[in-house]
């Protein structure tokens, strides 16, 4: 882009658009600060391609399942950053581990993927079947 050209500026409803967000939620992650304020204030307060930027970030990590404290930390800090995790490819081969707890309940842990060794899978399927265990316990001494 030459600097003759302006840069190209949104409303918060074309920002809300472009990251497919209701404009409630773009306002939520300004307030949290994960996204910049707008430029100028009130009815003429408008947005750029950085702002947009943002917010497709928080998106992106948001969807990958990282609390919103966590990506507030990330873009503080981008080193913190979540390592990406690789997308399972048509062919590949993964080993899973998989705890079956009741009828319709179940566990599926791919240890490689997940950062964990055999060991810690092991502990965690003991504790989640204590922790099924007590759910269903109380289910059952409150009906």
């Amino acid at each position: 882009m030459d600097s003759g050209t302006p840069a190209r500026s949104y409303s918060i409803d074309e920002l809300a658009a472009l990251a497919a967000l209701p404009r409630r939620t773009v306002r939520y992650y300004i307030q949290l600060g994960l996204v910049d304020r707008p430029i100028g204030e009130t009815r003429a307060a408008y947005y750029t391609a950085a702002h947009l930027e943002q917010l497709l970030t928080v998106v992106k990590y948001s969807k990958a399942g990282v609390a919103l404290d966590k990506i507030a930390e990330v873009l503080r800090e981008p080193q913190a950053a979540p390592a990406p995790v690789p997308a399972t490819r048509v062919g590949s081969v993964e080993v899973r581990s998989h705890l079956t707890l009741a009828d319709g309940v179940e566990l599926v842990v791919e240890p490689g993927r997940a950062g964990l060794s055999p060991e810690q899978v092991r502990r965690l399927f003991r504790e989640v079947l204590e922790l099924y265990g007590n759910v269903v316990k109380e289910n059952d001494d409150e009906r």
